[in-house]
């Protein structure tokens, strides 16, 4: 199973049960996970652990 289709099921599901308000939580809940995982290896860390 690809990627873009996980997304569109996803998106699917969205549209079938009315839970758009769970689209910004996935998002934020990525782009965190996103920036821990930069964070880890650059020389960025010390400013972005300041943030929390």
């Amino acid at each position: 199973m690809s990627k873009l289709a996980i997304l569109k099921e996803f998106w699917e599901f969205l549209k079938k049960s009315k839970r758009f308000w769970l689209a910004p939580i996935i998002l934020i809940m990525v782009l965190l996970g996103a920036l821990m995982i930069f964070a880890q290896s650059s020389a960025v860390a010390p400013f972005i652990y300041t943030l929390f």
